[in-house]
């Protein structure tokens, strides 16, 4: 009978076959009677007796198994490999070590053991895998297919050698070794205190190469192995714990990179996150929500940020940054209201070549955008248009991204207003960011040859604030500017109130030659002749004067120019002589002008001489400079002597657009860009003589003088443009408007039917369907404006349309005209209004472009089409009654497929919420 313990060891070696020769065990055996044995390499034997029964014995064992787990133990031998040109056998000297711990364990079991066998024997591994074998027990299948194959354990194992576990029946046992063998034929193994001198003979002798790669051939022999090796549950825990340690260091990696970028992007004034590297500011309303995001400094080309000097800081409470020789901000903070939170954004270059530029996102997640003026596309919504940066003057949008009238104001629907500071040398451009392909509204300010060539500082400067509220419609009624009745007299409030109850009848002529006095007179006539239409104001172009910039009237044309006018007065006309800033070479003022200095000089050049430029039918001419002090006294006294002459009653002043100023252009003060010869022409006059209108500005005139439209083409097209421009132009200041003649300005060969309908004056008749549609929506215009008149056509369908849609003004029209004037002048409110304006959190609102209202009472949706009897209307909340056939509409929704006829405009009435038939 084989010896229990010579088995477990065989059972115990051969699972170590599997592992790594330097992995020896440290082996504990306790008898049944409580002797413990511990056995550690070059340790002495520690023994205890307890003098337990075996039944006691037995019942410690099953009781307190765990303990007597814990207090197995492992001890890695540190086997040394050499690098030596010859090294002993591996497996022979890992099988010595074996043989001597197993022989003095069996020298001190037969010593110190009771009676009684050694039952049971513990061993634990490195991979803290336990084993345990108790005499009389199986060996499992993985024991025994460990120990199949004979003949790997006859090579393994000399024949002379035993182990003795017990006291009963020691049975000699072949050895085997701690780990595979790797070769079939192994030298014999030398018992404790041999020396095989063969086994170190240069045949038996490896080199440190070869050893490495028997070495690396085992561990991968191996590997297989480990893979299918069972892991204890406590080696899974430890596996799963370094794991878990691994994910908190990414995630303590992952909140540093996060609290990294969130130390940049720093919150200021509570309500703004600026990111100073990437230079990102993100700007977030009261209740939280980002209103307004964008890209600074977009040209400085250079990353690293310094706080300012303190010589450079400010003590207004405003945060300095600067990059180094390149450009400096500034950042303020001010209240307007407690609901009106504003941010004072500067700018200031600190190098040539440096044109600090500053773009805010207008894609659809920012809001719909809107302000500045007209541009070239004639569209409402910012967003939709494309073009480089220009600078942002005056111009035509034949020719120039921007229409005559303008302000530095854009607003969107999320809140947010952007207010550029008049000094800076403002270029704008609407187009798509080239990185992420999102529309973008960028400022730059840029001195140039022309309209910023005057230098207010040394280098650019772009200052503006942006101002932010929790609704778009409560932003922009504070940012409107109030009290425009301040000053106002009782006489101009009548102007505001005929304006807006009678039509206003433009005579013009292409030559001075076809403009005389008979085709006044008999212009006027057909008027009259109407019957259904009020007289208004008769508005004369510039041909009234033989020669412009003369400032009197021509006699040969006009012999009895003053018996006409007061014909006209009887009948209840206002005459209007329109004038401009430009005098003709051909003038006779032109010389007392240049003798005097009182025009605009030629830069680089004498001051005496003159910068000409050319306007209309002007082929030279100069440019009165209104910045010299003597030039408003000298305009002032011609046009109170033309005014004292012909009794007539306002001027009208075609001012034109910047880039009819001569291009080297010099004033007695320097001019901040071209367009402020607009306000101290106005302003100059203003105190002076009644001003009816201007056809040009930047800043809103005294009331009660309206701003005209720009001219538009008689097409289709020029019809559409004149919806979002009337828009556009209330929005940014300027509630008084005189819209464009019914018909067109100018001939189109889209829109001329081909024939004339007035001889005297040339000018030739439009489209038929063309001039109703254009008529019924000049009905809804604040002020209707006619060149040609109805009664041209000769046709009665025209002349009952005109009838109808007289009366309609006069009954529905005017009467809401007149309630919103009140608003306009004291809170500074368009009359003609977007439909955001009733209701700025309906997204649909935002997208209708081809309707508008009249304060909140009155929708107007035309047709602008030709040929179109049908359209989409859109409703904002509330009840509306539908102007066409009476009927009640719910709203907050769109009406697909509305009929119109020929005759017929969509228009509907606002209604308390309650109203039912």
């Amino acid at each position: 009978m084989d010896n229990p313990l010579v088995n477990f060891f065989r059972k115990v070696l051969g699972k170590k076959t599997k592992s790594c020769f330097e992995d020896l065990p440290t082996i504990i055996v306790e008898t049944p009677l409580g002797l413990k044995i511990t056995y550690v390499e070059g340790e002495d034997i520690d023994d205890s007796v307890s003098d337990y029964t075996t039944s006691q014995t037995e019942q410690k064992l099953e009781d307190n198994l765990g303990e007597l787990l814990e207090n197995v133990h492992l001890k890695r031998s540190s086997m040394l490999r050499r690098n030596s040109i010859s090294l002993p056998n591996l497996d022979d000297l890992a099988s010595n070590v074996v043989h001597e711990r197993v022989t003095k364990l069996q020298q001190t079991l037969q010593m110190n053991t009771s009676p009684s066998k050694a039952s049971e024997i513990g061993y634990k591994s490195d991979s803290e895998e336990y084993v345990y074998w108790k005499e009389g027990e199986e060996q499992d299948d993985e024991t025994k297919s460990e120990f199949s194959d004979e003949s790997e354990i006859s090579n393994s194992l000399d024949s002379d050698e035993e182990v003795v576990a017990t006291r009963h029946g020691v049975t000699p046992v072949k050895r085997v070794p701690l780990r595979n063998v790797r070769r079939k034929s192994v030298t014999r193994m030398l018992k404790p205190g041999e020396f095989d001198a063969g086994a170190y003979s240069p045949a038996n002798s490896i080199t440190s190469v070869n050893s490495l790669a028997s070495l690396l051939r085992e561990k991968i022999q191996m590997l297989p192995t480990t893979l299918r090796k069972k892991h204890s549950n406590e080696y899974k825990i430890r596996v799963f714990v370094g794991f878990l340690f691994l994910v908190i260091i990414f995630l303590v990696g992952l909140a540093y990179v996060l609290y990294q970028q969130k130390l940049l992007q720093r919150a200021y004034f509570e309500k703004i996150k600026f990111n100073k590297a990437k230079r990102e500011i993100k700007i977030f309303n009261s209740e939280g929500d980002i209103v307004i995001r964008g890209s600074l400094g977009t040209t400085i080309g250079y990353d690293k940020v310094h706080p300012c000097l303190p010589s450079d800081s400010r003590d207004d409470g405003s945060i300095c940054f600067e990059w180094m020789q390149r450009s400096r901000l500034f950042m303020q903070f001010y209240e307007l209201d407690s609901e009106v939170k504003c941010y004072n954004l500067q700018w200031i270059a600190l190098s040539e070549g440096v044109d600090p530029t500053d773009c805010f996102d207008m894609s659809l997640a920012s809001g719909y955008w809107y302000g500045g003026g007209q541009l070239a596309e004639s569209i409402f919504q910012l967003s939709s248009a494309n073009h480089n940066f220009a600078p942002f003057v005056t111009g035509k949008i034949e020719t120039n991204q921007w229409g005559n009238i303008l302000k530095r104001y854009f607003i969107n629907s999320k809140g947010a207003a952007i207010v550029i500071d008049n000094s800076t040398p403002l270029y704008v451009s609407i187009r798509n960011n080239t990185a992420d392909n999102k529309k973008e509204l960028c400022l730059k300010a840029r001195y140039d040859d022309f309209t910023f060539v005057n230098r207010i500082t040394p280098l650019p400067q772009l200052n503006y604030s942006i101002c932010t509220a929790t609704n778009m419609t409560k932003l922009h009624s504070f940012m409107a500017e109030k009290k425009l009745w301040d000053g106002l007299k009782p006489e101009e409030s009548n102007i505001i109130h005929s304006l807006l109850t009678e039509p206003l009848w433009e005579i013009t002529a292409a030559t001075k030659y076809d403009f005389f006095e008979e085709a006044v007179s008999n212009y006027t006539h057909d008027v009259i002749g109407l019957g259904f239409l009020k007289q208004g104001h008769v508005l004369l172009n510039e041909f009234w004067q033989e020669h412009i910039g003369d400032f009197t009237v021509d006699e040969k044309r006009f012999p009895k120019f003053q018996e006409t006018i007061e014909i006209m007065h009887r009948r209840g006309f206002r005459i209007v002589f329109t004038i401009q800033p430009f005098i003709s070479t051909e003038s006779k003022n032109f010389a007392e002008a240049v003798k005097r200095r009182l025009l605009i000089s030629e830069r680089f050049s004498d001051r005496r001489i003159p910068a000409l430029t050319r306007y209309k039918s002007l082929q030279s001419a100069g440019v009165l400079d209104m910045t010299n002090n003597n030039t408003v006294p000298w305009l002032v006294g011609k046009l109170k002597t033309l005014l004292s002459t012909f009794k007539f009653d306002a001027y009208y002043l075609d001012l034109g657009v910047a880039y009819n100023m001569p291009h080297y252009y010099q004033c007695e003060k320097p001019l901040i860009n071209p367009d402020q010869y607009k306000t101290y022409f106005t302003n100059g006059l203003q105190n002076s003589v009644n001003i009816f209108g201007v056809n040009s500005a930047i800043e809103r005139p005294k009331t009660p003088t309206f701003v005209s439209l720009p001219m538009f083409e008689s097409s289709w097209s020029g019809l559409r443009k004149v919806i979002p421009t009337v828009l556009t132009y209330g929005l940014i200041g300027y509630p008084f408007l005189i819209p464009g003649a019914v018909g067109g300005d100018y001939e189109s060969a889209e829109g001329i039917g081909g024939t004339y309908f007035n001889s005297s004056l040339n000018v030739k008749l439009l489209d038929k369907e063309l001039y109703i549609r254009w008529l019924q929506l000049a009905t809804f215009l604040p002020v209707i404006r006619f060149t040609h008149t109805p009664n041209n056509y000769g046709d009665e369908g025209v002349l009952e349309m005109a009838k109808t849609m007289t009366m309609l003004r006069q009954q529905t029209v005017t009467p809401a005209l007149k309630k919103y004037v009140g608003v306009a002048l004291e809170y500074g409110m368009p009359l003609v209004r977007p439909l955001w304006m009733l209701d700025a959190n309906d997204a649909s609102c935002h997208t209708v472009a081809d309707e508008f209202s009249i304060g909140d009472d009155l929708i107007v949706a035309p047709i602008l089409h030709a040929g179109v009897k049908e359209r989409d209307v859109y409703l904002p909340a509330g009840v509306w009654k539908d102007g066409i056939d009476g009927s009640l509409r719910k709203g907050n929704r769109w009406i697909h497929d509305y009929h119109v006829e020929q005759d017929q405009i969509a228009y509907f009435i606002k209604l308390p919420d309650d109203t039912r038939f």
